[in-house]
C-alpha cells in the first residue's frame, strides 16, 4: 500500500477517484486503486463520461448490442453508465461494509439539462437509483436553487444524495440544510434516518477564474480559502443541535467533499489542492493524474483552521481587487451547470453518431 495516500487516511480524509471507464473496469485498474491506493470511493460526471464513452471506441460494441429501437440515445447512455457504475459499487462494496456504510460509495448524476427543474430532477433521481439497485450509489444531484428541494425530497424518500456544483459556503449551507430536513422528515414518519450523502465544494475553479486578476501573492489562494470558509460552516453544521439530534436516531451525518481539486495552474504544485485540504471527516476527489503524483511526492499539510480569520483575508484581499465573492460563487455554478450541459450535448450526440455507423 502506498504511504502517501494512507497518511491521508490516516488524517481522517477518505481519497475517491474522479474518474470512471468500462476499460478502467475490465483492465482491474480500479481494483489497484484500490488494493495500493487507499481509494474508498469514486464519482462521475458528464465531462467523465464524455471521455471515457464519447470519445473513445471502447463503448461501441455495448452501444450495438444495446441499439434498441425503443431506447432513445439519452436512455442507452444510461444503460451504459448504470452498467458501469454497478461494476464499480460491487467493487467496492467490501469497503461499503467495512465502513458499516459510510464510505465505498459510486456516483452517477442526474441530466445536468435537468439543474433548474426541481420535479424532473427528483422524478429522475429516483429513477436512476432504481435502476443502478445498490446500497452504495449516490445519485448527484447539483445544488442549484431549483436542485436544493429536489435534494430534500430525495433524502426524504431514502436515496443517497451526493449534491454536486456547490461553490460557496453559502450555497453548502443551503445543501446541508436540504439534507437535515430529509432526514428530520424521515424522523417523523418513523424511518430509518441513516440515509447517506455528501456536499461537493469545487475548489480548483476559483483560482482558475481569477487568475488574470490575482497578483502574485494571491495566486491559487482564494480556492483553499473558499474551502477553509467552507469547512467551518461544516464544523457548525456537525455541532448544531439538529445534527446530534438526528444523530440519535442512527444518522451519519452528511459529509463535506472536497471536488475540482487536479491543479489547474502549471507553474503551481501538482499536488496543491490534496495536501492543503486536511480535515478529519471529509473526502476529497481526484484525478488519475493527480493521484499518482501524490502517491509518488505526496506531502501532508497543516489541518484546516476551525475558524475563517485567513480565509476572510483573502477574500477581502479579492474583494479591493474587485471580485465579488458572492457573486463569482453563483457566476461559477452557472458556468460549471453549462459546461456540463455542453459535455452532455456532447456526449448524446456521439451516441448518436455511433449508433448510426454501427
Amino acid at each position: 500500500m502506498n504511504q502517501n495516500t494512507k497518511k491521508l487516511q490516516d488524517q481522517g480524509v477518505s481519497l475517491w477517484m474522479d474518474n470512471i471507464s468500462r476499460q478502467m473496469l475490465d483492465d482491474k485498474e480500479l481494483d489497484r486503486y484500490i488494493n495500493e491506493f487507499s481509494i474508498t470511493g469514486l464519482t462521475s460526471n458528464p465531462s467523465i463520461f464524455d471521455k471515457s464513452i464519447g470519445q473513445t471506441d471502447y463503448y461501441d460494441s455495448a452501444i450495438a448490442r444495446l441499439n434498441k429501437p425503443e431506447l432513445n440515445d439519452e436512455a442507452l447512455f444510461f444503460e451504459l453508465a448504470i452498467e458501469d457504475i454497478q461494476r464499480a459499487a460491487d467493487a467496492f462494496l467490501p469497503v461499503f461494509h467495512r465502513t458499516n456504510g459510510l464510505d465505498g460509495f459510486v456516483s452517477i448524476e442526474v441530466s445536468p439539462l435537468l439543474a433548474y427543474d426541481t420535479e424532473s430532477t427528483l422524478q429522475s433521481a429516483k429513477e436512476i437509483h432504481r435502476k443502478v439497485n445498490r446500497p452504495n450509489a449516490f445519485i448527484k444531484i447539483p445544488g442549484t436553487p431549483e436542485g436544493v428541494p429536489a435534494i430534500e425530497a430525495a433524502i426524504a424518500e431514502g436515496i443517497p444524495v451526493n449534491v454536486t456544483l456547490l461553490f460557496s459556503a453559502e450555497q453548502y449551507q443551503a445543501a446541508s440544510m436540504a439534507y437535515l430536513q430529509g432526514i428530520e422528515t424521515r424522523i417523523k414518519k418513523g424511518l430509518n434516518a441513516d440515509v447517506k450523502s455528501v456536499a461537493s465544494l469545487f475548489v480548483s475553479r476559483w483560482d482558475k477564474a481569477v487568475e488574470d486578476e490575482a497578483p502574485e501573492n494571491l495566486k491559487n489562494k482564494l480556492g483553499i480559502a473558499v474551502a477553509q470558509k467552507t469547512y467551518v460552516a461544516y464544523l457548525e453544521f456537525l455541532k448544531s443541535s439538529r445534527v446530534q439530534r438526528i444523530m440519535n436516531f442512527g444518522t451519519s451525518p452528511q459529509r463535506l467533499l472536497w471536488a475540482s481539486t487536479g491543479t489547474k495552474d502549471p507553474n503551481a504544485s501538482d499536488i496543491l489542492y490534496i495536501k492543503n485540504l486536511i480535515a478529519p471527516y471529509t473526502i476529497n476527489t481526484i484525478p488519475d493524474k493527480t493521484l499518482m503524483a501524490f502517491a509518488d511526492h505526496g506531502e501532508i499539510g497543516t489541518s484546516l483552521p476551525d475558524n475563517t480569520t485567513a480565509a476572510d483575508k483573502i477574500i477581502k484581499q479579492y474583494a479591493d481587487l474587485s471580485v465579488d465573492y458572492a457573486q463569482l460563487a453563483e457566476q461559477l455554478q452557472k458556468e460549471g451547470a453549462e459546461a456540463f450541459n455542453k459535455s452532455w450535448n456532447n456526449l448524446i450526440n456521439s451516441i448518436s453518431n455511433k449508433r448510426s455507423q454501427l
